[in-house]
């Protein structure tokens, strides 16, 4: 059996009275989701929306506590820490990862970003260590697949495209995805909102067909690398 971790992170609804407003980027996700879960029922599922439910930002107190050793921390730390801790053992128990995310401003939602300040934590999910010269931080998670959902009003920001130098969304998903412990990245885009065309409506037609077959293939190829570590366990 294997985790699934889904983060959503449109202030959107996935669905509205008005369907013009629905979510791009959660609709594709919820494609993804919908065909893993007819492969793989069975797996564990564990979903947060926080374009809805955000995260707090972290503080000087959450850094201060951060920064005390853990058997001297004080109540009040530990439940400033609680919430981080949650979120960080959930990412910690995920093989799969799947982060939807809209371009706000040509980044991530603030939303998304509060989430991974609660993530990002020393002694948990990385360490530092100056014997490393001049690149300290390593992850202490791995062996996750990380699958990015985005939605842009514009187009052209993968590389080689014409607005690659304005897009920091994916750049900013991918730096972040080593202290989640990710080794393997797919990416899915719809792009073209903000013109309401045609490509608009290709590209998102593209990106659910791409989130239903790569659902297809991952959870397909799991079932069968669990399936031969049955039998070779037998």
């Amino acid at each position: 059996m294997s985790t699934l971790l889904h983060i959503d992170s449109s202030v959107r609804a996935a669905t509205n009275p008005n369907p013009d407003h629905d979510s791009i980027s959660k609709n594709i996700a919820r494609r993804f989701i919908d065909t893993w879960k007819q492969n793989r029922p069975e797996d564990e599922y564990i979903y947060r929306d926080v374009g809805v439910s955000p995260p707090a930002f972290i503080t000087q107190d959450w850094i201060g506590a951060v920064f005390t050793p853990e058997d001297k921390r004080t109540p009040a730390q530990q439940e400033t820490l609680a919430l981080s801790d949650t979120l960080i053992a959930e990412v910690s128990a995920a093989d799969v990862i799947l982060i939807s995310s809209p371009m706000y401003n040509y980044g991530m939602p603030a939303q998304l970003k509060a989430w991974f300040d609660q993530i990002v934590r020393i002694d948990k999910t990385f360490d530092f260590d100056l014997a490393r010269g001049d690149f300290p931080l390593q992850s202490l998670l791995s062996g996750k697949t990380l699958i990015i959902v985005t939605s842009s009003g514009e187009f052209g920001f993968e590389k080689g495209g014409i607005r690659e130098a304005s897009g920091h969304l994916v750049p900013h998903l991918r730096t972040l995805s080593k202290y989640l412990g990710v080794d393997t990245i797919y990416e899915i885009a719809a792009e073209y909102q903000e013109f309401g065309d045609e490509r608009h409506r290709i590209s998102v037609a593209n990106a659910k067909d791409r989130a239903e077959g790569l659902a297809s293939e991952l959870s397909l190829s799991a079932q069968a690398s669990l399936s031969k570590t049955e039998v070779t366990n037998v």
